[in-house]
């Protein structure tokens, strides 16, 4: 699926213009069938306006302290994730290779959660989904609610019938202890 991106911009002499109109094709990994991502817009840096529109520097899917990133994802239902099987190692290359430094923050021997050094502004779009924390603790979701993911370890369960669209906005953050990650 593709999303629209209007992004806004500046003239050299300041007037506010439509920099680009695009769509943004998904992103989608062969060993998880339904698993999209829209990566929108994000920077390694703070921004400094006015600016000309561009897209903005980044080198991995998670942002560094001070950066951030729009993203889009696509859950599909547990039910529906059982896709053609492919090697460990090649899927773990495919995500690198799409979606860089996404798979490092993955725990490959508990599928799904993960920690990123970020506080993420999560949004339900569509469908619904259960937020698993690592104590165990599930809190159910559906279209139009909200979290505010603090560094914390956790992972998305679609334990539903349909796909779960999620928008997110991740700011980069400092850690101070890593051993707890």
């Amino acid at each position: 699926m593709k999303m629209r991106r209007v992004v806004t911009g500046h003239t050299q002499d300041g007037k506010a213009i439509v920099a680009s109109d695009t769509e943004v094709e998904g992103i989608t990994i062969t060993a998880e069938p339904g698993l999209e991502f829209h990566v929108l817009w994000g920077a390694d840096h703070v921004p400094t306006l006015p600016d000309d529109g561009s897209p903005p520097s980044r080198r991995s899917y998670f942002p560094p302290p001070g950066g951030f990133r729009l993203v889009s994802f696509t859950l599909p239902p547990l039910e529906a994730t059982s896709g053609p099987h492919q090697e460990k190692a090649d899927a773990v290359t495919e995500f690198e290779q799409k979606l860089p430094g996404l798979i490092s923050h993955m725990e490959l021997d508990n599928p799904g959660m993960h920690t990123t050094d970020s506080i993420d502004f999560d949004y339900i779009i569509s469908g619904e989904t259960w937020l698993e924390l690592d104590d165990g603790k599930e809190v159910y979701l559906q279209a139009g609610d909200t979290v505010i993911q603090n560094g914390t370890r956790h992972a998305w369960r679609n334990r539903g019938g349909q796909p779960c669209r999620i928008l997110t906005l991740l700011i980069g953050a400092n850690r101070l202890n890593r051993e707890n990650k």
